[in-house]
């Protein structure tokens, strides 16, 4: 049995960093898990911070409020200098490799550099930077299926939106890739 995992994702509002976090959740909920997702943005949304908590778990979660983490998706470097250092030992830190000036230095997490930015700009769409990284975390934490996180994609994505869905799913299997390729330091 999966004791509960809890993942923070932060980085600039409008960088998809709440969305990520839903469709995390979404996923999760999809394949019957207890989830919990709670976001938390500045004033500012667009420009500003922003930040959610994803708890997944096989059994009923207690809390949505955690200080500390097993997973850390960061978009940005003022988020990596936030929660760096309150991802538990033995817990993953992936980070968007274009945003983040000085990376991180712990030695007792695993640490994952993703190019999410430079691919989605390579599929022409800077916006699905977002699922490329989810894609490399859930090849590191396969927390939710593929599967399970591409039904999800079609309820978290609006309608509007839906003729996005294959290039949603382009950029999901590129991070996958990416991490399959990149050997993780720590």
């Amino acid at each position: 049995m999966m004791r509960a995992h809890e993942i923070i994702i932060a980085g600039f509002g409008g960088q998809g960093v709440l969305s990520m976090g839903q469709l995390l959740a979404y996923g999760a909920m999809v394949e019957g898990k207890d989830v919990s997702w709670m976001p938390s943005y500045g004033p500012e949304m667009r420009g500003g911070t922003a930040n959610c908590i994803v708890i997944i778990s096989e059994t009923r979660i207690s809390s949505p409020i955690v200080s500390c983490f097993d997973s850390a998706i960061i978009l940005n470097q003022p988020s990596l200098e936030k929660f760096e250092g309150r991802v538990k030992p033995g817990g993953l830190l992936v980070y968007e490799e274009s945003a983040v000036i000085q990376p991180p230095t712990r030695e007792d997490i695993e640490i994952l550099a993703v190019p999410a930015l430079q691919e989605a700009m390579k599929l022409n769409k800077r916006q699905v930077t977002n699922v490329v990284m989810l894609g490399a975390f859930i090849e590191r934490r396969p927390l939710v299926s593929a599967e399970g996180l591409l039904k999800a994609l079609k309820s978290v994505l609006p309608e509007r939106h839906h003729h996005l869905l294959p290039l949603n799913r382009q950029a999901f299997q590129i991070g996958r890739e990416l991490a399959q390729r990149k050997e993780a330091t720590a």
